[in-house]
């Protein structure tokens, strides 16, 4: 008997690992954006304009965040057509194959008061390969146009080398080191 007080006095003396809780993203304020090198002349810039996201997230405990984000290939778009459909052929993104590209976090390091990094496994072609991103909290606070609504917005920032998902069509005359911005808005889910 007196070690089962002993244990449930631990048990409630221990603190609780914080929950993180759903998040939506609002898409109308999120971009998945890239840009490519062409040959050395200029960059090609794109966005991905379908993608779905699964966000748990604590503002107090940022190791606690889970995410994962499925971006729907074909959804690509470079600002040429011509391009575009270029892109989604088995040279590149072969979206007929591999319809999706998935990106599954496995930790989040806090590094500083409103930044950390983000490192997970990207899937692109059917390869797995794990990315690191570097985060930053914009702002959070209530919405202005609805004070009810807590609202975080954050920038994600990283570089994604396209060989090592065997996408390398072109290389290295086309950029094979692509840089990727995410900006997102989100808020708790209802």
């Amino acid at each position: 008997m007196l070690k089962s007080l002993a244990f449930t006095a631990a048990l409630a003396l221990t603190p609780l690992a914080a929950v993180a809780a759903p998040w939506t993203v609002d898409k109308s304020h999120t971009q998945i954006t890239f840009s490519v090198n062409h040959l050395g002349f200029s960059d090609t810039n794109g966005i991905f304009r379908e993608f779905d996201a699964d966000i748990s997230f604590d503002p107090e405990n940022i190791e606690a965040t889970e995410v994962t984000f499925t971006i729907q290939a074909d959804s690509i778009d470079t600002f040429w057509e011509a391009r575009d459909t270029h892109v989604r052929n088995a040279d590149f993104l072969n979206v007929s194959e591999h319809p999706e590209i998935t990106f599954v976090s496995s930790e989040f390091t806090k590094t500083g008061d409103d930044t950390a990094t983000v490192t997970g496994d990207l899937t692109i072609l059917g390869t797995t390969q794990p990315v690191t991103f570097d985060a930053k909290l914009n702002k959070m606070g209530p919405n202005p146009f609805n004070p009810e609504v807590q609202v975080a917005g954050f920038e994600l920032t990283g570089e994604i080398d396209r060989t090592e998902f065997g996408m390398g069509f072109g290389a290295p005359a086309i950029g094979t080191v692509i840089p990727v911005t995410i900006n997102l808005e989100m808020s708790p889910a209802s």
